[in-house]
């Protein structure tokens, strides 16, 4: 049986600064780094001692210190992979997010959404996000580890779950799973029928400590 838990960072700067995330390299708030302890604890509770554990992050600031919590508490390494990234939104990034508000273009409802010009110079389309996000977890997943990992962000969590599930990637335009910074998602695959399930999404039960 394969486990995975896909965790989203919790808060960072730019969440507090009201600034556009993305590949802005934000670092985790004081809170955020409260949160990732709890975050480490909750994945100890879930996995049995003595069950090899594979740790993977996006490489920005605020996943890496979330990982680096879970990596102290497993005695791994955590392997980074810029494709585990959020989307980029290229001249946005580090912009106040109503500058982002102003210029956005959202998808239309019916045609062409993978490809779409969000009117942002230098943003990744949807397509392009989705594409590098399926290609790491198409590597993930080609190895034998029972128990992993994965530290990403809000935005990407979408992907990695159509990816889990094999939605089509031309379908994905239309997905959106939502979670909240800071939560676990379960997904399991079993060892007879090799179902994907998706066990919860955005747990943050977790959280209740850190908030204290």
């Amino acid at each position: 049986m394969r486990t995975l838990y896909v965790v989203t960072h919790p808060e960072a700067t730019h969440h507090v600064e009201a600034v556009v995330g993305g590949w802005h390299d934000s670092r985790l708030t004081p809170a955020g780094v409260r949160a990732a302890a709890s975050i480490a604890q909750a994945l100890r509770t879930r996995i049995p001692d003595g069950a090899e554990v594979e740790l993977f992050s996006s490489d920005l600031q605020r996943t890496r210190r979330t990982a680096e919590e879970a990596a102290e508490l497993f005695g791994v390494k955590p392997i980074l992979d810029r494709r585990l990234r959020e989307k980029s939104y290229g001249q946005a990034e580090g912009k106040p997010q109503e500058w982002l508000d102003r210029r956005f273009v959202p998808p239309p409802a019916v045609g062409e959404r993978m490809d779409h010009d969000e009117g942002v110079e230098g943003a990744e389309t949807k397509g392009e996000w989705a594409q590098r996000i399926y290609a790491a977890m198409d590597e993930i997943l080609q190895r034998p580890c029972e128990h992993q990992v994965i530290v990403t962000h809000g935005g990407s969590l979408t992907f990695v779950v159509a990816s889990w599930i094999r939605m089509p990637i031309q379908s994905a335009g239309y997905a959106s799973f939502r979670a909240p910074s800071g939560s676990i998602t379960t997904l399991r695959e079993d060892d007879f029928f090799h179902n994907r399930q998706v066990i919860s999404l955005g747990d943050t039960r977790h959280l209740d400590s850190a908030r204290r």
